[in-house]
């Protein structure tokens, strides 16, 4: 039963952090609603089973089960904080929307509570940033979300929370989405799929006309 108590207090430990941190950067709902999927009998208890301390039970359970995960599948469709919840699968290719505002900034606070629950003392600012970036090339996130994501970890690096208030990140948000289409194309397996990149296109030349 050890496993259990530890993966418990390891859950609480991160959701008390990540709902401080909601609370600095002004988003303090998703702070209190943050995770609540992780106490699901789906989710819970395979991650018992695999839990570490220093790292996430989800690796242990890829390990053990050929790289497939129920738990990030579960964890992944239930939580909208995770930019794998905005991909979308059309005939063998994926189409990647933007994360709305209040879930791209509660990612950026998960990553660094995250980062604090597992390296305990060893935990520096630049190491939720140097996480991210490690990763940066093959995350199959919307090209908006990342610049986000990687523009608030830097400014965390470099001077804390008092860096990203609400009132600024919002602007930098906002800024950002101005560059890309809502929602962005990956062929991966399709034969032809030319049309729906043109309709892609097509949308977001008429939200750049509408500003």
């Amino acid at each position: 039963m050890a496993h259990y108590f530890k993966h418990f207090h390891t859950i609480m430990k991160h959701k008390w952090l990540v709902m401080v941190h909601s609370f600095k950067c002004g988003i303090p709902l998703r702070g209190i609603l943050h995770d609540l999927s992780k106490f699901s009998p789906s989710e819970f208890i395979p991650s018992a089973k695999y839990y570490n301390g220093h790292y996430s039970p989800i690796v242990n359970e890829r390990r053990n089960k050929g790289l497939y995960s129920s738990v990030f599948t579960h964890h992944t469709n239930h939580n909208k904080h995770h930019f794998e919840y905005w991909i979308s699968e059309y005939k063998g290719d994926f189409v990647l929307k933007a994360m709305p505002y209040k879930y791209a900034l509660e990612y950026v606070c998960d990553m660094i509570a995250a980062s604090k629950t597992y390296l305990g003392k060893e935990y520096k600012k630049d190491e939720p940033l140097k996480f991210f970036l490690s990763r940066y090339d093959h995350y199959l996130m919307h090209s908006a979300t990342k610049e986000f994501v990687n523009t608030l970890l830097t400014k965390y690096a470099e001077k804390g929370f008092k860096s990203i208030k609400k009132k600024e990140t919002k602007k930098i948000y906002e800024n950002i989405s101005k560059k890309f289409p809502n929602n962005e194309y990956i062929r991966c397996y399709s034969l032809n799929n030319e049309f729906i990149k043109e309709e892609i296109n097509q949308e977001f030349i008429k939200k750049q006309n509408e500003r």
